[in-house]
């Protein structure tokens, strides 16, 4: 019975959380939606955290899906960097061994690991943006405006992440 009630709290978490990426993306047209990186980043952290196997690329799946749906005309990007920055999130938290096992979250870790991933998707995202779209000026100057920006957002979500986990959550994922 215990793996049946942790399963659904996985499909709980996975969901919620996709459904938020989705509203986060929808609301707003590209490439402003990238605003809300943040938002996103803070939740794709949580869900490594909650679900320690692929968590963070599950809740990437569900967003993308939902939001792809929502924009038929951009459906499989939006799919691609949604799944894209899920996967990142649980690499590089393999990578730099970010881990909720552990007492407390390594806040350090959480902060380089978050500022690496949204740095990747900003930047990708402002070449796709570029290139394919044309929305905005191809610059050196932008390039580099996005991966700051890109990784500021991951430095605040890393922090808003391992500071809601050990202060509130933590104790959670022990009441399954």
């Amino acid at each position: 019975m215990g793996v049946t009630v942790q399963r659904a709290q996985q499909l709980f978490i996975v969901s919620l959380f996709g459904s938020i990426l989705f509203v986060t993306k929808v609301f707003f047209n590209p490439p402003w939606d990238n605003l809300l990186i943040v938002v996103q980043a803070v939740l794709l952290a949580l869900a490594a955290f909650f679900i320690r196997t692929l968590g963070a690329t599950y809740v990437g799946i569900v967003g993308g899906l939902l939001s792809s749906l929502a924009r038929p005309a951009l459906g499989p990007l939006t799919f691609f960097f949604t799944f894209l920055f899920g996967f990142l999130v649980d690499t590089t938290f393999h990578i730099f061994k970010v881990s909720s096992y552990s007492a407390e979250v390594n806040r350090n870790r959480t902060v380089l690991a978050m500022a690496v991933d949204t740095a990747i998707i900003a930047f990708l995202s402002y070449y796709i943006s570029t290139l394919l779209f044309q929305w905005l000026p191809l610059d050196a100057m932008w390039a580099a405006l996005m991966i700051f920006l890109g990784a500021g957002s991951g430095i605040s979500a890393g922090y808003a992440a391992a500071y809601l986990w050990n202060k509130y959550l933590k104790n959670l994922k022990a009441l399954a």
